[in-house]
């Protein structure tokens, strides 16, 4: 397997107290996206973690 085959379809954001959003990172699994975005809400700022997944057409969509 290449780099052209990895499918990353998983997207961690943020969200801080502005109201200004961000993508953290991309991660394979739903499972390894949550402990990440779990991990940042974690640390008791006040920003806002979430997971989507990426759609067809390549945005996020919430799930």
């Amino acid at each position: 397997m290449n780099d052209s085959t990895v499918t990353l379809p998983w997207l961690v954001f943020r969200q801080d107290d502005n109201g200004n959003r961000y993508r953290v990172g991309r991660y394979a699994t739903r499972a390894e996206a949550q402990q990440i975005a779990d991990t940042l809400d974690g640390r008791g700022h006040q920003q806002l973690y979430w997971v989507e997944r990426l759609g067809a057409a390549g945005t996020g969509t919430a799930d």
